[in-house]
């Protein structure tokens, strides 16, 4: 991003704006009469937020832990503190685990963008080159990523905080809030953030004309928030809440109005390619947060390759996560899927998922960005973006909506429309049609961090997995909350299931 400097003062600012319960302390690095007078503290402030954001999920590469290692299906060889998430061993002590159990950096969001709620008017009122519609606009992407910063938080722990001001750094314990009572506010606020967003920035879009920011549409397009963004989103949170006639309605409109973002469908190679749908940004990220190697932004940490890559993709031998061959030939056993498949011999067919299928560590390499796009192994600086959300994720979320609302048909044209792409055109439709949407969205969807609350959504769904239910039933698919935060906040109380 081009404003770094304000961007890191502006992370500084936010971490240090409130304290107790989220363990922030209270002090401002600069005085607040200096940044919110002109338009250039603006958009300092909104991408600002964007950047803690990406920080947030990424730290520890939280957001694949939470989503995809959490499952016991990738193994760490040597790493004890994964080994330990795997086994769904949340309490056991290790940097990685209790760092992970902390929300502290996602009230460092929730801060950021109550700060700039609050002060955005003054800009308004000192700067005339900042007009109602930046002010509209940039409004209602704040008021989305706050929202789907507390979407995101319910997922992880159930009941957090609910925090909507800044108390100016005199933040006050609170006790959890009900995650019901944050789930409908944010969506709520993502409706009334959808109603403002452009489908597209700086391409005289009806919401937002001009250029945004004085930068052309490829500066922006796949790095901010858009009205099929805040949809997309809304349905993820709607499938949570179990509301599946909502989900309906949301991917309906992603599914009318996607090509206005710019936003297609992905081929196989594009989505697996060190240079393809991962690299830099795009309009088709229809959800995400993007690492810019043409800014120089990228790192050694952060990025899902950090974990799963090792030789011969990168010079590193032992991989920190792996998918056993067996379990893998279990998830992928369609012989003409294009993301792996092996043919009557039991050789690979496909390997764009996978490399070294037959090594003792086979290499998940779906997502493979190093630096710009190169293939050198020698270099171990990622750049991918990291993606909440895509169309193909979307069309699968709408079939399951579909199914659960008894529309067999809609939902087997909408599961047909992902797996053909993938070179699946035999489709078995006498099985359980909930299975095979699932399966596929096991296959399409590994490694972006979605597993985790895919198996909470299935067997909710199916209702036949004691064993599952039971742990849904005991609160055990929340994450425990920091032992270091309870102690900080005596209101504060811990998920039943880790007491």
């Amino acid at each position: 991003m081009k404003k770094i400097p304000c961007i890191v003062l502006l992370y500084i600012t936010a971490l240090m704006s409130c304290n107790k319960t989220l363990d922030i302390d209270s002090s401002r690095v600069v005085g607040e009469k200096n940044m919110w007078n002109k338009l250039e503290d603006a958009r300092a402030g909104i991408l600002g937020v964007y950047a803690l954001t990406r920080a947030a999920l990424s730290d520890n590469d939280g957001h694949w832990l939470y989503g995809d290692v959490r499952t016991g299906e990738f193994i760490s060889p040597n790493r004890q503190d994964l080994k330990a998430l795997a086994s769904n061993q949340l309490n056991a002590s290790y940097p990685t685990i209790d760092a992970l159990s902390d929300w502290t950096r996602f009230y460092a969001i929730v801060n950021a963008a109550n700060i700039f709620l609050e002060r955005i008017g003054d800009v308004k009122a000192a700067d005339k080159r900042y007009t109602d519609n930046y002010l509209k606009v940039d409004v209602a992407q704040v008021r989305f990523l706050r929202a789907f910063t507390y979407f995101y938080m319910v997922r992880i722990w159930g009941d957090v905080p609910f925090v909507t001001a800044s108390h100016d750094g005199k933040f006050e314990n609170q006790p959890r809030e009900n995650s019901n009572k944050i789930l409908v506010w944010a969506q709520q606020e993502m409706l009334k953030a959808a109603t403002d967003l452009p489908f597209v920035y700086s391409g005289n879009d009806v919401q937002q004309p001009g250029n945004y920011y004085n930068e052309d549409a490829t500066r922006w397009g796949g790095a901010l928030a858009t009205k099929n963004s805040a949809y997309a989103v809304l349905a993820h949170l709607a499938a949570w809440q179990g509301n599946y006639a909502d989900v309906a309605t949301y991917t309906k409109f992603v599914e009318d109005n996607y090509g206005k973002s710019g936003i297609n469908y992905q081929s196989t190679e594009d989505l697996t390619k060190s240079n393809g749908f991962f690299f830099n940004k795009n309009t088709s990220q229809m959800f995400g947060f993007d690492s810019d190697w043409g800014h120089i932004d990228g790192s050694v940490a952060g990025h899902l390759e950090e974990l799963t890559l090792a030789e011969p993709v990168v010079n590193k031998k032992v991989p920190d996560i792996y998918i056993p061959k067996d379990t893998i030939l279990k998830i992928f056993d369609q012989p003409k899927d294009e993301r792996f498949s092996i043919d009557t011999l039991g050789q690979p067919r496909s390997e764009r998922y996978f490399t070294n299928i037959n090594g003792k560590y086979p290499i998940f390499s779906k997502i493979k960005v190093i630096q710009g796009g190169v293939s050198d192994p020698t270099f171990r600086y990622f750049t991918s973006a990291l993606i909440f959300t895509r169309l193909e994720d979307i069309v699968l979320l709408r079939a399951e909506a579909l199914a659960v609302l008894g529309d067999l048909t809609g939902a087997e044209n909408e599961v047909t429309v992902v797996m053909t792409r993938r070179g699946i055109t035999e489709i078995d439709f006498s099985q359980d049609i909930i299975d095979l949407i699932f399966k596929e969205r096991h296959r399409e969807l590994l490694g972006e961090g979605h597993r985790w609350y895919d198996l909470i959504r299935y067997n909710k769904i199916k209702q036949n997995n004691p064993v599952f239910l039971k742990l849904i039933n005991s609160q055990g698919i929340y994450w425990p909350v920091s032992r270091k935060l309870i102690s900080q906040n005596t209101l504060l109380t811990q998920n039943p299931f880790w007491k």
